[in-house]
């Protein structure tokens, strides 16, 4: 019972909901390898540290000896998940699909055992479905039901449409689980009505229903909204060490300790120590640094993460960058401003155009790494160091 107690500590760790705990308790007792499911629909190409939080939650199932089933939803991707969306979300093709579960494979093994893996693609049982298949697996959930859902509910109630295959996804969903034969199925927090119907199909198919575990959604640079591509906030675990360790360098303190509960392997009685150091008047950028040098070496490895902090150490410690540069405040409308607009703000350059050219030439930098991306945006509440040519220097922060 010890060591079943032990795993559900750690099996919890970071959790926002544990359904239902009692029968996980007794699948543990059962001493075999549990069947952990994730489902991702390869609807981009790369990655970022958002959702890793599911896959790290993996990687502890298998550090505890459970066998990961990792579904690429191939099939559901076409479909489109409506979770969360206040409108129809337009399909991918089965071409797009490929190119992109490609890449997910590819990532994914930075942070699981692929000899501990399974990776299952929903074709496999739905593709032979047919449209009878699909019409019997209809008929076991009611119109009613899929509008108790929250997404679903306001758009009906707004009169925003709701197409039919919309309504299709969940029970694809839950019957993946069937096919899978799954014992946990994990999520994000808006998940948790598809994952329901997991169980629920499972009862109907004869199977012990799959204990579901919610994870929480990890919030972005900015520490307020979810972390997204489109909102700029983002760590991608595919980016340059140096990125990856500068942005990661870049976050609250506050923020700091949410990372290592969800992102860092470090056992919860060494975080807490940190804490206790910091609280006693320890220099958080330390606790900081280590949570930044683990990310990196875990997509880059150890010797790209000594470079990184390094380079950080050379620009923002040893003078690299000039004790009187300008400061100055810029106002946002929304979360964040364009780099070319920062840029021309702040009289690094005469006009946007000119920033979009001297960034095309490489003589950008934003926190000491060189700006490649015209769309780049900076966001809300946070503090840059800016960089155009080898003179030019503002530390700006977005209001």
């Amino acid at each position: 019972m010890r060591a079943v107690e032990h795993d559900l500590t750690q099996i919890k760790r970071g959790c926002e909901e544990l359904l239902i705990e009692a029968e996980l308790i007794e699948k543990l007792k059962s001493g075999r390898p549990l069947r952990i499911k994730a489902g991702f629909d390869p609807t981009a190409p790369d990655l970022h540290l958002g959702h890793t939080v599911l896959i790290n939650k993996l990687r502890h199932f298998q550090d505890l000896g459970h066998h990961v089933l990792f579904l690429i939803g191939d099939f559901t991707g076409m479909i489109g998940d409506p979770t969360g969306k206040n409108v129809t979300r337009p399909p991918l093709s089965r071409e797009q699909i490929l190119e992109n579960a490609k890449t997910y494979q590819e990532q994914v093994f930075k942070i699981l055992d692929p000899e501990k893996t399974e990776v299952c693609f929903n074709s496999t049982w739905f593709d032979p479905f047919g449209a009878s298949g699909m019409i019997r697996l209809a008929a076991l959930h009611t119109v009613a039901r899929m509008l108790e859902r929250d997404d679903f509910a306001k758009r009906y109630r707004s009169g925003q449409p709701i197409a039919i295959h919309e309504l299709l996804y969940p029970l694809c969903q839950g019957y993946d689980s069937v096919a899978m034969k799954a014992d946990v199925e994990l999520g994000g927090t808006d998940q948790k009505f598809n994952l329901l119907v997991g169980r629920e199909l499972q009862k109907h198919f004869g199977q012990a229903p799959q204990c579901i575990l919610t994870m929480p959604l990890l919030e972005g640079l900015d520490g307020v909204n979810k972390m997204s591509k489109s909102l700029g906030n983002y760590v991608g675990i595919n980016e340059p060490a140096s990125e990856m360790f500068g942005k990661l360098m870049s976050i609250s303190d506050a923020l700091m300790w949410r990372y290592f509960e969800l992102l860092s392997f470090r056992a919860s009685d060494a975080i807490e120590a940190l804490k206790g150091r910091v609280a006693g008047g320890g220099n958080p950028r330390d606790a900081k640094v280590l949570l930044a040098q683990e990310i990196v070496e875990r997509f880059h490895g150890r010797a790209a993460a000594g470079q990184a902090l390094a380079d950080f150490d050379a620009r923002f410690r040893h003078g690299a960058i000039p004790d009187d540069i300008a400061e100055l405040c810029l106002p946002a409308s929304g979360l964040s401003l364009g780099v070319a607009q920062v840029l021309k703000q702040s009289g690094l350059t005469a006009s946007t155009s000119e920033a979009l050219r001297m960034i095309d030439q490489g003589g950008v930098k934003v926190d000491g790494c060189r700006v490649d991306d015209k769309q780049l945006v900076l966001l809300r509440g946070h503090s840059y160091v800016l960089q155009v040519g080898k003179r030019k220097f503002a530390r700006v922060s977005i209001a």
